[in-house]
């Protein structure tokens, strides 16, 4: 009996988590809610009750949309020069929005890499 075990992709299976899909088969949507993952794939079948996002996606999420908002705010400052009050409006209408529009794509992004990787659980054919 060998134990070698067949390598999965990662880039695909980042791309399919980016876009809310089952890293197995890009098909099946892997949330039931906003972010509630689903316990399996509606289309293969993967069972993603394995699953160990945690905080993962919120520091992710803090990291990008800090540099962004961070040169948005250089950039506007620089080039407009609004009144604080309203700049501090928008960067924060902005940094919400931003927030919850990445949040569950990057939790996507995180399970789909540790079924890649074979981790807590996802060592398991669908």
């Amino acid at each position: 009996m060998s134990d070698v075990v067949e390598e999965r992709e990662m880039k695909p299976a980042m791309w399919r988590g980016l876009k809310r899909k089952c890293p197995n088969c890009g098909q099946g949507s892997l949330f039931a809610g906003y972010l509630k993952t689903a316990d399996s794939c509606s289309h293969c079948g993967q069972d993603f009750t394995a699953h160990r996002a945690d905080d993962g996606p919120a520091y992710l999420t803090i990291l990008v949309v800090g540099h962004i908002i961070g040169f948005a705010m250089h950039f506007i400052w620089s080039a407009y020069r609004p009144d604080p009050l309203t700049m501090a409006l928008v960067l924060t209408a902005g940094s919400v929005a931003l927030s919850l529009w990445l949040l569950p794509r990057l939790k996507g992004m995180i399970i789909a890499i540790q079924w890649a990787k074979r981790m807590h659980g996802f060592g398991k054919e669908a």
